[in-house]
């Protein structure tokens, strides 16, 4: 008599054939698209919970970063222009003793001659003028008259002084005139001023023969300027025949725009000698 197969043996054979049946066409690759349409609501849902979630996070927490960014770079900036201020200054003092150390190194190699730095604090607004102003005055010794010098050479002399101020004319200025003396020449000469601040030999004979780069020095004739004063050098020679005289264009030695601190030479006092010319 042959055994009767349950039912229930039935059913766990069919679902074991069943189950076999998934696993190979699984690793057959045959249920991946079942698969993905089966999971992709999920993802769906997945993706859009986790994008509201970051958005929240971020609309709750942006706010404070911000505010903490713009803070830090507000303060990064202050320490940057804090900077470059102090550096701005470290570099104008540098400047200036850069100066002061020249005009010390001067006044060491010429001690026949006494002398009181001063520091420039104005010019003249007038653009026919030639003039500067130097904080020292008449109780620092100072009268007018005094020459004022830099180490690079001559700048003018004094024209007017107050108590704690002077005003210096410029060699440059259009009334400025200076008795120079040209060594290689051999020719004595006046240097003068223009309202365009340049400076002009005239009056000189057609016989003396200068020479482009000819250096000028201050030859002590006229009674204004100590002798041996840099002055400049000769940068343009007009000369033509039926001219009586010929005339020289001159560099300063010193550039004007760009002074900052003078030398008063305060043991020169200028002659006056209006009273002994015809």
């Amino acid at each position: 008599m042959k055994p009767k197969i349950s039912i229930r043996n039935w059913q766990i054979g069919v679902i074991l054939l069943v189950f076999i049946g998934i696993i190979l066409m699984a690793a057959g690759g045959l249920l991946r698209p079942m698969i993905n349409t089966a999971i992709s609501p999920f993802i769906w849902i997945q993706t859009g919970f986790s994008e509201r979630f970051l958005g929240i996070y971020e609309l709750l927490t942006l706010p404070r970063d911000t505010t903490a960014l713009l803070e830090r770079n507000s303060e990064l900036e202050d320490e940057i222009a804090r900077l470059q201020t102090e550096n701005i200054q470290y570099e104008q003092q540098l400047r200036e003793a850069d100066i002061l150390y020249a005009l010390l190194d001067f006044a060491r190699e010429k001690p026949e001659n006494k002398y009181i730095a001063a520091s420039v604090i104005g010019r003249d607004p007038s653009p026919f003028l030639h003039y500067i102003i130097i904080d020292h005055g008449s109780d620092d010794g100072l009268r007018k008259g005094m020459p004022i010098v830099t180490n690079r050479g001559l700048v003018g002399r004094i024209d007017a002084v107050t108590a704690v101020a002077a005003r210096v004319q410029l060699i440059s200025d259009p009334d400025s005139a200076v008795n120079i003396w040209l060594a290689e020449s051999q020719t004595d000469a006046i240097l003068t001023g223009s309202v365009t601040g340049d400076l002009f030999l005239d009056m000189i004979s057609q016989e003396n023969k200068l020479a482009v780069g000819e250096v000028l020095f201050t030859s002590g004739l006229g009674g204004n300027y100590p002798k041996d004063i840099l002055v400049g050098e000769i940068t343009n020679i007009r000369k033509r025949e039926n001219d009586l005289f010929q005339i020289a264009s001159v560099q300063p030695s010193v550039d004007f725009e760009s002074l900052r601190a003078v030398l008063v030479i305060t043991n020169f006092r200028p002659t006056d000698l209006t009273p002994l010319l015809p």
